[in-house]
This record gives structure tokens, sequence and C-alpha cells, in this order.
């Protein structure tokens, strides 16, 4: 099996797959947390489903086997994938539920949007279309480390509609990273590396919320439809946060110069190093041309299905298979093999026991317990958006993998958020882009892949994550009360 001329080597402190196949590494668990987790959950199903609570059968055992899904989540004793599995067996070897609805999440759109997804991600990796872009726009922002810094931030951002996967993104761009590093002469742990390598995949993990494109997001679409029972429209989704992305770009930006000056502050030679990695690339193949405008079409498409209104999994999906067929897509039988199909089963067994949990009544009787005391803060629209990221972020803290935290979180909120007379899309956009406030390595896939590499330490990513999660929130502060009704999103 042949390495694609696009794929990069692995970094010293971990071996994730090649690009093609868009890993999702799970944070690292200490012996001591995954047993903890065996034995939390465990003792939480037991206690549940003997308790003498009072509880209809079914609701009492649907919320046995979901704690110890969610213990097994946090803590990782086993895979998530293989977590989620054995709970979906669970809810219908056991009778809780039958088998349509203990494996419900597997009849949704949202495992086969993601599918779609991975596909065009590995098509745009594999033909070297996205490098190509990545050189393409740092070629014409200028020599100066700070106008490459914003260039390669901007590249990014716009490798989110070309790569729908932050950690493929980091692994892309890291390439670019690394001739810029030698090319300015830097050393690894130089202002330069640190500040480059930490803001790229910072940002990463902000803009895969902030556009329907990476697993978060799509799984976050899939809950509010299942859960909220509302249309999530791509368009209106990219509009609401479209002045986020903005103020992420600049922020991360200056953010960097201010805690990172470079010991340099141009490339030497100018750009001829990056007008040199162009002309090595050659003149635009053929299979760049059908994945470039493959990708134009289901942009357009998504962009407008507020005319058209086909779903955008539906777009995803037919896009993501026409990449593997012959005279259209570049994809063969040995790419689609290495797709990762754990995160799609994970999604998959998330949305089963959200379903099981609303049919058993179980998820109402959740939200209301644990969100109570939210009640007299949802009346006016500030200190909703306030009490929602506040939570989501707390919670985050403890969760880890951020994909666990919209999994677990969301239905319940989102539920909440219905009962007291909250439009659910509003809700659930709020709880997703407060999954994107970080301060450790160990909250997201996309963190531990960029931290892999070396270059900054965990003490940089608490220095940025601490001012990006508060301008995040302050951003959200202000778009939802005076700019989201104006795209049609109000909280009541």
């Amino acid at each position: 099996m042949t390495e694609s001329p696009h794929t990069f080597a692995a970094p010293a402190r971990t071996s994730p797959e090649r690009v093609g196949t868009l890993p999702v590494p799970a944070a690292p668990r200490l012996a001591g947390v995954r047993l903890a987790g065996v034995v939390v959950g465990l003792s939480a199903c037991v206690l549940l489903w003997f308790g003498p609570f009072g509880f209809p059968p079914a609701l009492q055992r649907s919320l046995a086997i979901s704690a110890l899904m969610i213990v097994f989540w946090i803590t990782g004793p086993i895979e998530l994938y293989l977590t989620g599995l054995i709970g979906c067996y669970l809810f219908w070897a056991l009778r809780v539920t039958d088998f349509p609805t203990a494996f419900a999440g597997f009849a949704r759109e949202t495992p086969w949007f993601l599918l779609g997804a991975f596909l065009l991600g590995m098509t745009a990796t594999k033909t070297g279309l996205a490098l190509r872009l990545g050189y393409i726009i740092l070629s014409r922002v200028g020599a100066s480390y700070s106008r490459i810094l914003l260039g390669m931030i901007l590249v990014d951002f716009c490798l989110t509609f070309l790569v729908p996967s932050g950690i493929a993104r980091i692994y892309i761009l890291a390439s670019i990273a690394t001739g810029l590093m030698h090319a300015f002469e830097a050393e690894r742990k130089s202002n330069i590396g640190r500040g480059m390598f930490l803001i790229l995949t910072y940002s990463a993990t902000v803009f895969d919320k902030m556009i329907i494109a990476g697993a978060v997001s799509i799984l976050a679409r899939g809950i509010i439809v299942d859960v909220g029972r509302v249309p999530v429209y791509w368009s209106q989704w990219a509009i609401a946060c479209l002045p986020g992305d903005l103020v992420t770009i600049v922020t991360c930006w200056g953010l960097t110069l201010w805690l990172f000056p470079p010991e340099k502050r141009s490339l030497p030679g100018d750009v001829d190093y990056l007008r040199s990695e162009l002309r090595r690339m050659g003149p635009l193949s053929a299979d760049e041309r059908r994945n470039a405008m493959l990708m134009a079409g289901a942009v357009l498409l998504w962009s407008t299905d507020f005319l058209h209104h086909l779903s955008p999994p539906v777009v995803g999906i037919g896009a993501g298979l026409a990449a593997c067929l012959p005279a259209i897509g570049v994809l063969n039988r040995d790419d689609f093999r290495k797709v990762n199909f754990p995160i799609l089963i994970f999604m998959g067994t998330v949305l089963s026991m959200g379903a099981v949990l609303t049919k058993t009544g179980a998820l109402a009787r959740l939200s209301e317990t644990l969100f109570a005391g939210m009640a007299p803060y949802l009346q006016d629209t500030v200190p909703a958006t306030a009490a929602l990221y506040a939570g989501t972020f707390i919670y985050h803290l403890f969760v880890g993998e951020d994909t666990v935290v919209v999994g677990t979180l969301m239905p319940m909120v989102l539920d909440f958020a219905r009962a007291h007379g909250m439009n659910p899309l509003p809700v659930g956009i709020i709880a997703t882009i407060a999954s994107s406030g970080k301060l450790f390595v160990y909250q997201s896939g996309v963190l531990v892949a960029g931290y892999a590499f070396g270059y900054f330490e965990a003490k940089d990513l608490v220095k940025v994550g601490v001012v990006m999660t508060i301008v995040e929130a302050l951003v959200l502060l202000a778009l939802v009360p005076w700019y989201w009704p104006l795209v049609g999103l109000r909280l009541r």
C-alpha cells in the first residue's frame, strides 16, 4: 500500500495514522483514572438499576445503563465506540427497549454525514489541493512573520471547508509550518515555533464548531434535529457564527504576536520559499480540478440550503460518495478502508442513547433534575447565554473530549430548553461554541495532535486558552441578543 505524496510523518510524542485516515486520537488517561472509571461506572449502574427510586422500570434501567456509558466515556477505560456499542446492546438485550430504538442512532443521518465529510477531506489531502491552497494564500500575504502568521490562521479557516477535520488540518498545516520554521532558521522552542503551532491548533478547534464541518458540530447538529426537533441549516449556522470567526481570527493573530513575539520579523529571501514550494508541486492536476469542482458544488449547495431545503447531510453524503466514483472522484477502495469508522460508530451510539432516554422519559427527568437551578437565569437573553456558556465550559473541564461533552450534555440541555419555551437551535449553537473553550490538552483530540509535535508546552496552552475562552464568551454575549435575531435566531 503506497503512501500519498501529501501525507506527513508522525511527530515524536505520538504516532497517529496518516492524514488520509482523519484520525481522532483520544487524550491519554492514567491507569488510576481508568480503574476509577470502571468502579464508579459499574457502581452507578447497579445502584440505579436496583435502587428504590420509584421510577418506572424502563426509565430507571435506561438511566442505569446510560450512567455506565457516560462514566466510561468520561474516564476512558475502553474505547469510546466500544463503550457505546456495549450500552446499545444492553438496552436491547436487557429489554429496556426494542432493537430499533436501542440502535436508532445508526438510522439517523448524522454518522453518515460525517462519513461524507471524511471522504471529502481525504480527497482534498490525497490530491494535494488543500496543501496547494495553503501555499497560494501564504505566498500572497507577504514575507513578514506577522503577515505569515495571519495567513496561516486564514488558511486554517479556509481549509475547514475543504478538510472537515481539525486533526487532518493540523497535519496539513504542520508540513507548511515546519518548512517555514526552517526558512526562518528558528529553533523548535522558539517563539516562532511555539506561537505558530499553538495558535493553529487552538483555532482549528474553534473553527470546527463555528462551521458544520468537524465531528463535534456535525454531532451537535444531529442532536439538535433529533432532540430539539427543529431544522438546522448549514447556511444559517455559518452566518450566525461569521462575526465570531472574524473575531477569532483577529484575536488569535494579535494574541500570538503579544505572547510570543518572534525572534525574526521577516522571512529571509522574501516569499521565494513559498513560491518554490508551489513550483515544486507542479501545475494543477486533473485530480485536483475534479476535487475543486466537487468541493465547490458541495459548498454552494450547503450555503444555499435555505433556498432548496436540501439537508446538509444529503449534500455531504452525496459529495463524499461521488468522491469514490470513477471519473468523478479520486478515492479508491483502499482509501475507503482507511476511514475512521470508530468515530462514526461512537456517534451512532450517542444518538441511540438519546433515543432510548427520550422514549423512556428519562431524558426529561434528568434535564429537570440537573438544570432546575438554571431556570431563574433563562428568562433574559444575556443571563441565559452566560449560564449556558459557563455551564458547558465547567462540564468540559471534567469530561475532557469535546465530542463526549456534546454527546452527553447537549441532549439534556436541549430537552430542558424546550420545556422552558426556549428555541433549541440557538441553545445548541451556544453549547457547541462553548465546548471550544479549552485550557488543557486532554480536552480535545485536535489539541493532542498539535501538542504531539513538541513545539509548545501545556502552560502555553493555558495562557491562550484563558484569553480565548473569555473572548468567545464576550462574542456570544454580544451576538446572541443583537445579531442573531437579525438572522432568525432568537432564544425565545
